[in-house]
């Protein structure tokens, strides 16, 4: 589905990405790793078109996007999340939602004087999904409040939820638990797994916690000053002493050495 190859990024004399490549095939639940300042959110950006690539290709269902803004990126399917909310703060939960519908026949000027009838049936519809995928995500009760007023994972559970509202092939999730407790990250992680299980969604992570990483990923990527420095199913890269030593300094837990996972 996603096909990243020997991406480069700089920004003046620093090389954020250095030759990065990695694939995401459908219907899996792929991670990227690794220690602060490694250019996982620079790859993301780039990947979304928020960053212009300096060289490389990146192709999306058979389609390169290498160059395209944000806003075709997102058309063609592939959405993303950020590490602090979008969501316009003076904005209800139910308008944030509606706010992200595809194609609203009401936005052209012709339509919305001459095809009042279609706009209605296409607003009811809207709303209908909307609040289907806010019971999904467990804020149906913040409906009506402004998104400002909500927690920290409340906002992550509305973000999922928008981009739901789009039906995209590929999501990116950007830290999708950082600053979250640990009861809404297991129901944020529950919903992208029975989103993939039993909706057949994509989706590609950045994570630093190593113990969700083990337990959603089907495949992880691990990068390090920019370069890919690893790859595998998350048991080969949570054993991997390259990853040990970059990513954990070069110490072992004893969770990993009783075969557990590394301590996040």
């Amino acid at each position: 589905m996603l096909k990243v190859k020997d991406i480069h990024k700089r920004f003046g004399g620093i090389h954020a990405l250095n030759g990065v490549s990695l694939e995401v095939q459908k219907g899996t639940i792929v991670g990227l790793i690794g220690p602060n300042g490694s250019g996982k959110s620079t790859l993301f950006n780039v990947i979304s078109g928020f960053y212009p690539a300096d060289a490389g290709t990146i192709e999306f269902n058979g389609e390169f996007i290498t160059r395209l803004p944000p806003y075709e990126v997102a058309r063609k399917g592939l959405v993303r999340t950020f590490q602090v909310s979008k969501a316009p703060k003076q904005m209800t939960v139910m308008e944030n939602m509606l706010l992200a519908c595809n194609q609203q026949i009401g936005e052209n000027v012709f339509s919305a004087l001459f095809k009042r009838g279609k706009i209605a049936k296409q607003d009811k519809g809207n709303i209908e999904k909307a609040v289907s995928l806010l019971e999904f995500t467990g804020v149906a009760h913040l409906a009506n409040e402004y998104a400002g007023n909500l927690s920290g994972g409340q906002q992550k559970l509305l973000s999922l939820a928008r981009i739901l509202i789009r039906n995209p092939s590929l999501v990116l999730l950007d830290e999708p638990t950082a600053g979250v407790n640990p009861t809404l990250t297991k129901k944020f992680m529950a919903f992208i797994k029975d989103l993939q299980c039993n909706h057949g969604n994509t989706f590609f992570l950045v994570e630093h916690d190593m113990n969700l990483i083990s337990n959603i990923c089907d495949y992880v990527y691990v990068l390090d000053s920019g370069v890919n420095i690893a790859e595998g199913t998350p048991e080969k890269i949570l054993n991997d002493p390259k990853v040990l030593e970059v990513y954990l300094g070069g110490r072992k837990s004893k969770r990993v050495q009783e075969g557990g996972t590394p301590d996040s």
